[in-house]
């Protein structure tokens, strides 16, 4: 499992952690902490017996292990094994680790979409103070490369406190949630220009 100081790099490892069903449930165990298969089955849509299958390809590459049983014992239970996933494309980078990290974070992404649209989906059912904290922005800036490292720096420093695996529920105020930050830092790419249209669609014959 990847640590704070670490990055992924193993591309079967990868290539396992990039199933939309693993990530929901490493997002499960990450979020309220250990569960059996039948418990993440749900967060996850798929059945107990496939739940437990991608639990061991989980546990096969370090990201979740067993946790202490309960009660009888007789269902098996899981944890993450902590620690922030990181995972990013370095020049030097082999093609199949370069195309297991890009196929990653792909998967993040997808995720990361469709948190953020089933919270847009969500808005007018939630509580106006709900409503007024959620943002949804896109900003473009100005700025070099190595003010970009530091602006991510200063924006990871602000969330640290807040972040599930460093605040209990117990800690926190009252009516306090679990919400997302999705902070992307990217320098723009060129568009390529679209050309001119060979047809013109919307003329009326």
């Amino acid at each position: 499992m990847t640590r704070e100081t670490e990055s992924l790099s193993d591309p079967k490892a990868m290539r396992a952690l990039a199933h939309p069903a693993r990530l929901a449930i490493l997002n499960r165990l990450g979020v309220q902490g250990s569960a059996t298969a039948t418990e993440v089955a749900e967060v996850a849509g798929i059945t107990p017996s496939a739940a437990s299958y991608h639990l061991r390809m989980l546990a096969k590459y370090g990201f979740v292990e067993d946790a202490p049983p309960r009660g009888d014992g007789r269902e098996r239970v899981w944890k993450s094994m902590g620690g922030p996933l990181s995972v990013g494309v370095e020049p030097g980078d082999q093609p199949e680790v370069r195309e297991a990290k890009n196929l990653l974070i792909e998967a993040f992404r997808r995720e990361a979409d469709e948190e953020a649209r089933r919270a847009l989906s969500n808005l007018d059912q939630e509580t106006e103070e709900w409503r007024d904290a959620t943002r949804f922005n896109r900003m473009l800036l100005r700025i070099d490369a190595e003010e970009m490292v530091r602006l991510n720096v200063e924006v990871e420093k602000l969330l640290k406190p807040y972040l599930v695996r460093n605040r209990s529920a117990e800690d926190a105020p009252a009516g306090a949630r679990i919400a997302e930050a999705q902070v992307n830092l990217f320098p723009q790419a060129k568009r390529s220009a679209p050309g001119l249209p060979t047809e013109d669609h919307d003329a009326v014959g």
